[in-house]
């Protein structure tokens, strides 16, 4: 994959295949097909899946041979770096409403959108709030971008929490049952990023106790932790 020099390495765990849908089909499925809509706004809460889904379509194209780079512009530093990506395949950037009200940042992604149309690349931006509450400083960028194929990304139900945690286990090489996993939902914040950070945590515990995942050892590191006793 041609990667622009963003120093943004994609999560190895943000791949399609490991994306659970629940109700976002639509959503994944714009953004998985080989025919993808040219411009495409994802948006919804934090922990959703919208990185996952944008990393995810970088990979995937990436796979199948194209060029693609990611942006984050919760870090991203200079509208400098947009320069020359109209030439990728895919244009994936995140957090769209960090850089909204950015004069310069407008001006870049403008000129980006502008020279991508020319093109057969994809654009792919995504947000927290919906398009019509991100307030853009360019007028014509904010109307430009809202004709995207917009997409709601939804929080999934337990069930898929707990497949979720199952499938980042099995990553990692841990064995999680549902019984398990189900524990850990009901039992801490729901979000996906406060599930899998406390995943990842857990993880370790188990391995300095040489413990496995059980429900038992579980409720025990848990309690701990939340007594401060190590």
């Amino acid at each position: 994959m041609e990667q622009l020099p963003l120093g943004v390495r994609l999560r190895d765990s943000a791949r399609f295949e490991n994306f659970v849908i629940g109700r976002n089909d639509e959503a994944f499925r714009a953004l998985a097909a080989r025919a993808a809509p040219r411009i495409v706004w994802l948006w919804g809460r934090t922990g959703t899946g919208k990185t996952h889904l944008l990393q995810g379509a970088c990979a995937d194209t990436a796979g199948r041979g194209g060029s693609a780079t990611y942006v984050d512009f919760a870090d991203a530093a200079r509208p400098a770096w947009l320069d020359g990506c109209e030439t990728l395949d895919l244009v994936c950037l995140d957090g769209l409403e960090f850089v909204a009200g950015d004069p310069d940042w407008n001006a870049a992604i403008f000129r980006l959108h502008t020279l991508m149309q020319e093109g057969a690349g994809c654009l792919c931006v995504a947000s927290e709030p919906p398009p019509s509450a991100v307030d853009f400083r360019l007028p014509d960028l904010g109307s430009r971008l809202r004709a995207a194929a917009v997409y709601q990304l939804h929080e999934l139900d337990d069930s898929g929490r707990s497949e979720a945690l199952q499938r980042r286990a099995a990553m990692r090489g841990l064995d999680l049952s549902a019984d398990a996993a189900l524990y850990l939902v009901h039992h801490l914040p729901r979000d996906m990023h406060s599930l899998f950070a406390a995943l990842d945590r857990l993880d370790q515990a188990a391995l300095a106790a040489r413990r496995r995942l059980t429900v038992p050892f579980l409720r025990q590191a848990l309690e701990d932790q939340a007594s401060g006793r190590p």
